[in-house]
């Protein structure tokens, strides 16, 4: 794999396991696995694998009635966990199926010596989800308006290049490879916008999707694929797409059957209906119940899952219409339809009622079908959050929404009752640095380790992805690199869009600044700022009734701009510019503090990283030093404009007479 960043596993940080004398018991690809990764690591350090004998690390795949039972009183590891323990000088990792091995095996990586010293009593290690995956929006053929990759800001596909497979197996085991070892077991091949050329994928171009696969399965990574609901007339030429329609019914298992024997672990389809142009069951007068069980059924005879997206909205809405809100799109379309979903269909709702903002409340569909498969989407890619081009480590913000209670505090987190997985959109692509900016891929670990525990305090997470990428770094490395990622969501959120009201982009690219770019277009994105205030008013006295699909605590919490929290306040109501917030300041004197405030914290930001000049290697402090002068610059390209735009609409100065345009 030379040429490839090493991302998170850089030779060096398999140091500690390649000096030992390791035995690796067990059958199977994945155990295979395990051992070609020991074996390299060995070779690399002067350890040895060993058949028998002294050993200093045991790596055991046993069958469940070996395993000594877990504190809990059950055995507690399924296929995914291992029990991890130190005693009389060796270290031992059991696991009763392959992944959790592999995944045993990474845990010994990222403890390092740490793996090798003292007493461990055992620990159980399991995953909290079943399913952590990453959808890629990636197109096979180029599209004309979105390119390669939809909202990709990585370069192009690792699977796909100008209509054909790319073919480049090396490049995607590596990947694969990266995301075992944060604990990453399933990746959507396809953009969930489904054109006519990533429609055949379906059918007969299944066999470029198998050859991805078997790349993927030796690191226990399931393939899935995104599909067209209308795949009966497109492919079939059917003439109805109709979910109850015993054709289409037909046309959907011989199709599923042909997935099936070209890839036997097939993990299930993602699709995208009545959504933004895509077509769904609505054509037919159906419900979405009806369309994902359709799926739901062909799928069911081999063990695979439709993962059904709840990003279902009114795209062509008349913004003089304030009755119509975005925001309550999917719960008013999904939440009545609670206990209607096929076991083994899952509904995907993205973590916030709108789409990936910079700041959102959780979606109340979290909370609001309580016999429905939920998987929660969170988005790497930076869409909102400045492409890649900025440092915005996300982290922070998805621990915030995995923890969230949507029931109220006695309730279950939204990590806890994720029952259908963490979904994220892939931030990945052909880039040498896999994620655009080198450290970005800060976002893809952390999302990794999040999935598999979302309860996990993500400043650890960070300081593994620190420990991991550079090894053996020196204090002022580790502690350079903490400042400039922790922190940058708070930072990011600053300089652009204040107080939870989100958007002001540039339409169609989403990136930089245009205060007024989506205000009078159809895709309800508002702000409704005037001369005497600004935000939208959700609420359920004399608003749109979205703070009202909240449960009780959480819809009194944001009924009124008394109680509303600072960050959330114009998400839920419209408020003059004089408005006191609980920080003690103005709603205009926020802003413009805020912004003045965040391109200071980019400017110290860049000086942190040019610090670390001689402590990086060059290829990777140059791509950063480049991204930092954009960051810079475009931080102040939103101040500017933002503060202007609002001194224009109030005007009132700001109370410390700074510059605003």
């Amino acid at each position: 794999m030379n040429g490839i960043d090493p991302g998170w596993l850089p030779p060096e940080a398999f140091r500690p396991l390649g000096t030992r004398r390791t035995l690796v018991r067990g059958s199977g690809p994945l155990v295979g696995t395990v051992r070609d990764e020991v074996t390299d690591a060995c070779g690399r350090f002067g350890g040895e694998v060993v058949r028998d004998g002294a050993y200093d690390l045991l790596l055991d795949l046993v069958e469940a009635a070996d395993v000594v039972e877990a504190a809990d009183g059950g055995l507690g590891l399924g296929d995914e966990g291992f029990a991890f323990a130190r005693d009389g000088g060796t270290t031992t990792v059991t696991a009763c199926g392959g992944r959790g091995l592999l995944y045993g095996l990474f845990h010994v990586v990222r403890l390092g010596e740490e793996a090798f010293q003292g007493v461990r009593p055992r620990e159980v290690h399991r995953p909290a989800t079943d399913l952590r995956m990453l959808d890629h929006w990636d197109n096979v053929a180029v599209h004309p308006v979105m390119g390669q990759v939809e909202r990709g800001y990585a370069g192009g596909s690792l699977f796909w290049r100008d209509g054909r497979a790319r073919g480049e197996p090396e490049r995607v085991r590596a990947y694969a490879r990266l995301l075992a070892a944060c604990g990453i077991n399933a990746v959507c091949v396809n953009n969930v916008n489904v054109h006519a050329t990533e429609a055949r994928l379906l059918t007969d171009r299944i066999g470029e999707v198998a050859a991805i696969a078997d790349v993927l399965r030796p690191y226990g990574i399931r393939t899935h694929l995104s599909v067209t609901f209308a795949a009966p007339v497109v492919l079939g030429g059917l003439s109805t797409a109709d979910p109850l329609d015993a054709e289409v019914r037909a046309w959907w298992e011989r199709a599923v059957r042909g997935v099936y024997a070209a890839i036997g672990d097939f993990g299930g389809f993602v699709v995208k209906a009545d959504s933004e142009g895509q077509p769904g069951p609505f054509t037919y007068g159906r419900s979405h119940a009806q369309g994902a069980n359709l799926l739901a059924g062909a799928l069911a005879p081999h063990g695979g899952t439709v993962h059904w997206r709840a990003f279902v909205y009114d795209h062509r809405q008349d913004w003089r219409d304030r009755t119509t809100d975005r925001a309550r799109a999917a719960y008013d379309h999904f939440a009545p339809l609670d206990g209607k979903f096929a076991d083994n269909a899952v509904l995907q709702v993205k973590h916030g009622p709108m789409d990936f903002q910079v700041r959102e409340p959780v979606s109340p569909v979290l909370g609001a079908l309580p016999r429905t498969r939920l998987a929660v989407e969170v988005q790497a890619t930076q869409e909102y959050t400045g492409q890649q081009r900025h440092v915005c480590w996300l982290g922070p913000m998805w621990s915030e929404v995995l923890r969230f209670r949507p029931r109220g505090e006695g309730g279950p987190s939204v990590g806890e009752s994720a029952r259908g997985g963490i979904v994220a959109v892939s931030n990945v692509g052909d880039d040498p640095f896999w994620t655009g900016h080198p450290l970005a891929q800060a976002n893809l670990y952390t999302f990794g380790r999040l999935a598999w525990q979302p309860d996990a305090e993500p400043l650890g997470i960070l300081d593994e992805w620190i420990a991991l990428s550079f090894p053996s770094a020196p204090e002022r490395l580790v502690t350079g690199l903490r400042r400039v990622l922790d922190g940058s969501w708070a930072t990011y959120e600053k300089y652009t869009a204040p107080l939870g009201v989100g958007w002001m982009v540039q339409p169609g690219h989403h990136y930089g600044p245009s205060v007024d770019g989506y205000e009078y277009s159809p895709w309800g994105t508002y702000h409704f700022a005037d001369r005497d205030g600004i935000g939208v008013d959700r609420s359920a006295a004399a608003g749109t009734g979205f703070a009202g699909q909240y449960a009780k605590p959480w819809a009194e919490l944001y009924e009124s701009p008394d109680t509303c929290p600072d960050e959330l306040l114009l998400f839920f109501h419209h408020v003059s510019y004089g408005h006191m917030l609980h920080s003690g300041k103005t709603v205009i004197q926020h802003i413009y503090d805020t912004h003045f405030e965040g391109v200071e914290e980019v400017a110290a930001a860049r000086e942190v990283w040019a610090s670390l000049v001689d402590l990086v290697d060059a290829a990777r402090h140059a791509r950063g030093s480049e991204r930092f002068e954009e960051q810079l610059r475009s931080a102040r390209e939103w101040r500017d404009q933002v503060n202007s735009y609002f001194f224009r609409k109030s005007g009132v100065p700001d109370a410390h007479g700074r510059r605003i345009y």
